[in-house]
């Protein structure tokens, strides 16, 4: 358990450390909101869809076991989180609170902790589920959300401002992108390859450092009831999720361990950098990314125990 919690804080310390340069560059004026604002921007129409398309088209295989294992938890999470907030909370907020709880940090935390636990057997299961994961749960919160920005509207008025908001949204095009291209077999020039994955790798440091901008005059009290039910729900719930479709699909022991190890992952910051653009639940979503990273050096400490390297 001790090993585990070591490997965990020493994945889990540079995401602090992002936020935490993030969060004194803004408390010093280092940066200003316009300059946040630009940043933002930067890693959500730039490098965040780079590292998308470069992942998506690396030819990953194996792992569907554990791919339909972690989407069918998500999926039953994601729609009985919706179904349950959005009296409360409106369709919008209930829809940014269902992507918190089902979407990890899969590329700061999930690729360093599953390559120190399971070796290159575990990445290539880990990477079968990373080419759908903002496929399926960014492009289905845009949907949601681009529904919930167009209440009252009639079928095809709704069905057109919901599919030009997926059109203008660059980290959904870039999935769908990717998995066009990777369904035809066409080759990725190794020069722009190698600019894809230049640009992409940018992507989780800048999102983590204006996730930590954007603490800075946040007040936690007033998310405090709506982010401990985030932590929950994602930290708790949905692992057990994908333990259950795990053990009722008979995977082998490696796909289960990568599949709840990723499940376990605390929220990711690009849940943040949509909740942003939509202008829905943003301080929520990065006080439940701070809290559930910080948390998850104990949940994901246990995972790991109990799920030891094969």
């Amino acid at each position: 358990m001790r090993d585990a919690a070591a490997t965990v804080l020493s994945v889990a310390a540079p995401v602090f450390a992002l936020i935490l340069a993030g969060y004194l560059a803004a408390m010093r004026g280092w940066v200003d909101q316009a300059g946040f604002k630009g940043l933002t921007g930067f890693a959500f129409s730039f490098a965040a869809p780079a590292l998308i398309f470069a992942g998506g088209t690396a030819g990953h295989a194996g792992g569907g076991g554990a791919a339909l294992a972690f989407f069918g938890g998500a999926a039953v999470l994601y729609v009985g989180t919706i179904l349950l907030a959005r009296r409360p909370l409106g369709l919008a907020g209930a829809g940014m609170l269902a992507l918190n709880v089902t979407f990890g940090n899969t590329v700061m935390m999930g690729i360093p902790l599953v390559a120190a636990a399971y070796g290159q057997r575990g990445l290539a299961v880990l990477l079968a589920i990373l080419a759908l994961h903002s496929l399926v749960l960014l492009g289905t919160a845009t949907v949601v959300a681009e529904v919930a920005r167009n209440p009252g509207a009639r079928s095809w008025p709704l069905l057109r401002a919901t599919l030009g908001g997926v059109v203008r949204n660059p980290v959904v095009m870039a999935v769908l992108a990717a998995l066009v291209w990777s369904s035809l077999h066409l080759p990725v020039p190794a020069p722009a390859r190698a600019t894809l994955e230049l640009l992409g790798a940018a992507a989780p440091p800048v999102s983590l450092f204006c996730l930590g901008g954007s603490l800075h005059g946040f007040d936690a009290r007033g998310a405090a009831g709506r982010t401990a039910m985030t932590v929950v729900l994602k930290l708790g719930a949905l692992p057990l999720l994908v333990w259950g479709f795990c053990r009722l699909l008979e995977l082998s022991p490696l796909e289960t361990a990568v599949a709840v190890l990723t499940a376990s992952l605390p929220t990711g910051a690009n849940a943040f950098l949509l909740a942003r653009r939509y202008s829905s639940g943003a301080d929520e979503s990065g006080a439940a990314v701070l809290v559930s990273t910080t948390l998850s050096i104990a949940t994901l400490s246990l995972v790991l125990a109990l799920f030891r390297p094969m």
